[in-house]
Order: structure tokens, then sequence, then C-alpha cells
């Protein structure tokens, strides 16, 4: 009789992508982006591990937005002191920390719980085409 294979902590093999953001639209790339974090790619998914890949992302301040978002999209933040509310416009948000528009799109998209968190520490955004992680020799994942 067969079992259904479960993927543990111990037995997980982790791969390193690189993805160019360059002229992508930002909800369509951060799904993509947090299936692979999640791990539903690979053939051993299990919903309780996280046996997802580490990503980096290139190029987050060349990522596109349709339609009149960059005007009408606002990043809300609460300070935590009374009437401390603050927005953001979404091209405010791409003139000072264009690596934040998609670390709070594939946040969204990711599980609200520990295991959301962890699977976010996997992601790091760059906007610039430079990044620090060649020893990890990083596979180029097109979308």
């Amino acid at each position: 009789m067969r079992t259904t294979y479960m993927a543990n902590a111990q037995n997980v093999e982790k791969q390193w992508y690189v993805i160019d953001a360059e002229g992508q639209t930002v909800g369509r790339l951060s799904s993509q982006i947090a299936t692979v974090l999640r791990g539903k790619n690979k053939p051993t998914y299990t919903p309780h591990v996280d046996c997802g890949d580490h990503v980096i992302v290139i190029n987050a301040d060349k990522v596109v937005f349709t339609g009149k978002k960059l005007d009408q999209k606002l990043y809300r933040r609460h300070t935590g002191y009374a009437g401390g509310l603050k927005e953001t416009t979404a091209r405010e948000m791409m003139d000072t920390h264009p690596e934040r528009v998609i670390m709070n799109a594939v946040k969204g998209m990711l599980p609200k719980n520990s295991l959301g968190r962890k699977m976010l520490t996997n992601l790091r955004v760059y906007a610039g085409t430079e990044h620090n992680h060649e020893a990890q020799k990083p596979v180029e994942l097109k979308f």
C-alpha cells in the first residue's frame, strides 16, 4: 500500500533563483514569486513545511504598474501613536524605496502566519542590477 509523501525540513532541497523584474507588471510578477517561495512549483509541495526556494529580484525600480495605479494606489502604515496613519502613493514609493513595492505585494500573497513570515525571509529584492549572492550560484528564472 502506498503512502502519501510528506516533506519535512530535513529533506527539503532549496535552490536559488534570480528574476529580472524589468518591464514586468507588479501583481503578476509577485504572484509568481509567491508561488516559488511557497514551493508550489515543486512536486514535493507540502502545505505545513517551508519547502520553497530562495528568490533574488533585480531591477525592482523598473517594474510597471498598469492603469492609474501609480497615482491612485496607496500604501498605508501606522506609527503606533494616536492619529499616526501615514499614506504614500505608489509613485512616491517607487521614487524612494522601489524594493518595498515588490516586498509588500509578495507579503500579501503569502500565508498570514509564522510560516509565511519565514518564507518572506527567502526573498531578496534589489533596485539595481547588482546583487551580492553570486556565491550561491543562482539560476535565472523567466516567466
